[in-house]
This record gives C-alpha cells, sequence and structure tokens, in this order.
C-alpha cells in the first residue's frame, strides 16, 4: 500500500513539472513570435509591397490588442476557470500563427496577427495563477523563479530563430516558417493541459466590457496616427485623432474611479493611484519599454534596408543585445540585487544610455566607411543596462502594492509594457522611415541618418525614464 502510494506520488510530482514546463513554453512562445517577426519585417514587407508603415504594423498589430485585453483576459480566467481560459487561448494562438502563414497579403496579415495578440492576452495572465495553484513553498519559489531564465532564453533565441528560418526558406515557405513554428510548440502545449489544475477567483467578478471598450479606443486612437500619420504627410486628421485618443483615455481613467465607487468590478483597481509611487512605475514602463522595443526594431531595419543584408544578418546583429541582456538578467537577479536593491535600476539605465551614445557613434563612423566592433559593443553594453533594469524595476514597482491589489497590479503593468513597446515601435519606427525615405540620398546614408535620430529619441526616452524612476522611490506624505 506504502508502496503505491509512494509511486502515486511521484507520477503526481512528475506531472506537475511537466505542466510548469508546458506553462513555460507558453510563456515564451509569446515572446519568441514577438522577436522573430521583428526580424522577419523587412523580408515580409519586401514580398508583399506595400507602404512602408506596414513594417511597424506587422509588430503593432501584435502588441496592441495584446496590451489592450491582458486585463479583461485575466478577469475571464478569474470568471470562466483558468485553466479553460489557457486552453482556449493556446488552441486560437496556434490557429491564428497558421492563419499568419497562409496570409496573401499585408492587410490580412496584420488582421491575423491581432488575433494572434488578443489569444496571446488569454494565455499569460492565466500562467501564474496556475503555477500558484500546482505548487507552494520552496517548490512554488522554484517554479516562479524558472520564468526568468527562460524568458531571457527566448530573448536571446527569437531574433537568431527567427532569421535564421526566414534565412533557409524551408519548402519554400520563407518568412511563412516564422508563423508555422509556433504550432507544434502549440500542440505539445495543449497535450499537457489536461495536467493543469483548474483554478478560478474565489470572489465574485464580473467584466468590464465598457472600461475595455474605452481602453482600446483611447489606445487605438493614439497609436494609428503615430504610425500613419508620417506615410500620409501628418495631415490634420492625425493630430485630431491623437487628441481623441487622450481624451479616450482619460476618460477610461473617470469610468474606472466611478465603477469602483459604485462597488462594481474595475480593471484597474483605483487605490494603485493613490500614492506617487505605482503611477510613477507606469510612466517608467511605458518609457523604458518604448525605447527598448523601437531601438530593436531600427536596429533591424537599419541592417536590412540600409546595408541591403539578408534577414541572417539582421538576427545575428541583434546576438550581441539579447544575450547581454540574459546575461544582465541573471547577475541582477542573483548577485546585485539582493545587496544593492533599487539602486541596480540606475546603474542598467546608465549602461543601457552609454550603449545607445556608443551606438550613435558607430553610426556616425559608418559614414566614412569605418566598421568594426564598435555597433556590436555598443549593443552587448545597451542590452546588459537592459537586463540589469528589468529586475529591480519589476520588484520596486511591486514592492508596496498590497495584497488585495496584486493581480491589478501586475495586469496594469503588463499591459502598459505592451503598450509602451507599441509607442516605441511607431515613434521611433517611424523617426528611421521619415529620414530613411527622403529623396535623393543613398539607402544606406539615409538608413545611418534615420538610425541615428532614432537612437537620440531612445536617448531622451531613457533619461526621461530615469526622472520617472526615482520617483517610484520617493515616500508619499500621507
Amino acid at each position: 500500500m506504502l508502496v503505491q502510494e509512494a509511486a502515486a506520488t511521484a507520477v503526481a510530482y512528475r506531472w506537475r513539472w511537466l505542466a510548469l514546463v508546458a506553462l513555460l513554453i507558453a510563456e515564451a512562445m509569446n515572446l519568441l513570435d514577438a522577436t522573430i517577426v521583428t526580424v522577419a519585417a523587412p523580408v515580409i514587407h519586401n514580398d508583399f509591397g506595400g507602404a512602408g508603415s506596414d513594417i511597424q504594423w506587422f509588430s503593432a498589430a501584435y502588441t496592441l490588442p495584446f496590451a489592450v485585453l491582458l486585463i479583461p483576459g485575466g478577469r475571464l480566467g478569474d470568471l470562466a476557470g483558468r485553466r479553460r481560459m489557457f486552453a482556449a487561448g493556446v488552441a486560437a494562438f496556434a490557429l491564428a500563427s497558421v492563419a499568419c502563414a497562409c496570409a496573401t497579403g499585408p492587410g490580412m496579415l496584420i488582421g491575423t496577427r491581432a488575433i494572434q495578440g488578443a489569444a496571446a492576452a488569454l494565455i499569460i495572465p492565466q500562467t501564474i495563477g496556475l503555477i500558484r495553484s500546482m505548487f507552494d513553498g520552496a517548490e512554488l519559489a522554484k517554479a516562479m523563479g524558472s520564468i526568468g531564465p527562460v524568458m531571457g532564453l527566448a530573448a536571446i533565441c527569437g531574433p537568431v530563430l527567427g532569421a535564421v528560418l526566414t534565412h533557409a526558406d524551408l519548402f519554400g515557405a520563407s518568412w511563412r516558417a516564422a508563423f508555422l513554428v509556433n504550432v507544434p510548440l502549440a500542440a505539445v502545449v495543449l497535450a499537457v493541459v489536461p495536467a493543469l489544475r483548474e483554478s478560478r477567483s474565489s470572489r465574485p467578478v464580473r467584466l468590464d466590457l465598457s472600461g475595455t471598450a474605452l481602453a482600446m479606443l483611447g489606445t487605438g486612437l493614439v497609436v494609428y496616427p503615430l504610425i500613419q500619420g508620417n506615410t500620409a504627410g501628418w495631415p490634420a486628421w492625425s493630430w485630431a485623432a491623437l487628441g481623441a485618443g487622450v481624451v479616450a483615455l482619460v476618460a477610461f481613467g473617470h469610468q474606472q474611479r466611478r465603477r469602483a465607487g459604485r462597488g462594481r468590478s474595475a480593471l484597474i483597481e483605483p487605490s494603485l493611484f493613490r500614492g506617487r509611487a505605482f503611477p510613477a512605475a507606469l510612466a517608467t514602463s511605458t518609457l523604458f519599454f518604448a525605447a527598448m522595443n523601437g531601438l530593436t526594431v531600427v536596429i533591424v531595419l537599419q541592417v536590412q534596408l540600409g546595408l541591403g543584408a539578408d534577414v541572417l544578418a539582421a538576427g545575428l546583429t541583434l546576438l550581441p543585445w539579447s544575450a547581454a541582456m540574459a546575461a544582465g538578467s541573471w547577475v541582477c537577479g542573483t548577485r546585485l540585487f539582493p545587496r544593492y536593491g533599487a539602486r541596480v535600476m540606475f546603474a542598467g539605465l546608465a549602461a543601457l544610455l552609454a550603449g545607445v551614445i556608443c551606438a550613435i557613434a558607430a553610426y556616425h563612423a559608418a559614414r566614412t566607411g569605418s566598421h568594426g566592433w564598435g555597433l556590436p559593443v555598443a549593443l552587448a553594453l545597451g542590452g546588459l543596462g537592459n537586463g540589469l533594469f528589468t529586475v529591480p524595476f519589476f520588484t520596486t514597482a511591486l514592492s508596496r502594492v498590497r495584497l488585495h491589489e496584486t493581480g491589478s497590479a501586475a495586469g496594469l503593468l503588463n499591459a502598459v509594457q505592451q503598450f509602451g513597446g507599441t509607442l516605441g515601435t511607431a515613434l521611433l519606427g517611424t523617426a528611421f522611415l521619415h529620414f530613411f525615405s527622403r529623396a535623393g540620398i543613398t539607402p544606406g546614408v539615409a538608413a545611418l541618418d534615420g538610425a541615428e535620430v532614432a537612437f537620440w529619441t531612445a536617448a531622451a526616452l531613457i533619461v526621461a525614464t530615469a526622472v520617472t524612476a526615482a520617483l517610484m522611490n520617493v515616500r508619499d506624505s500621507h
């Protein structure tokens, strides 16, 4: 009898860890898809043709619905069951990936990318809750600690995998293979879903459909003109849309406050905004990830459009950035942050700013035909700063959040991160394409001009990030 019980316990133990692997694959699938498409986007545009702004939409069409629907996705898990929503999200993500691979034009691809983003918003909010339902104590800490290294590995593999798959042109698939790689990953995850333990909120939860609609309207009206405005010559409608987007987002804030005041479920916990620290963390996340996502897009565009290099070269160009970011995250999490705390954030921002300025110098030197190790070293320094910043940032941002606010705070931070990434793609990508599309200038020189302007814009965003990060540590008087 004891032998049978021990055997059953061992089987249950193995199934729990197998289920954790499936959850981590699903988490990594989201990051892989985003980075793979960033590298493949110029090849897709070259295949389809169309406006230059389509390159930005191939990424933004994914991150925008992902950002807006993250919190409603979490609420759906609370309401209908996290395992059920997780499985539905993974299945929808796989089907949308196949649709992306079968796209016949930029419009169809952008639409199916939006469906992918919405599906990812169902997947990601459920993973933490499912992990917490399966583990406790030391095992929970070990399971949660595995997320960071897996994300770091995905960050390294994404650009290289996207470049290799696109360059290899397997069976004539070219960039389409970058989407089809999600299908076997999703199949593995779905096969293990029965091992997941169902969980849902013990408190009654209702969806805030009007709040979701306002958030989607506001973010869409802000991002759309930033991407399309340059192509259209910045007509009056683009500025009107920006203003309307800001008004919609302000209305969203008031709607959330009124809804919570009436005792109804809101997307955002209003008490998070009573102090100064958490709003400063949201501003910091927006600025930082706008700079990071925008920079990676510009690096890829400069290599492929400016140098005329292939997609494999673009993927390898990002390798120093990704590898240093993963190493910086590991060193910070295991050594630096436990000893020095939130101060590591500012060391990371300093390293990142130094890397950006060194990259600007490398681009400037390239005008004279000077090439060498300048850009790879600059990107490695910037990636290191990225890794040193992110670990203490998220820990500090959530350090003063109360228990009942944790779910809303974590979801909002993730949503703002994705929105910042979309904003950065629009802002820095538009700056690059504006200079690249000038008439009478060779593509190589125009791309260097565009990259320099985009990197200076990122430098300004990083300085602003340091200011808002400092406000995160200011104690509120009340």
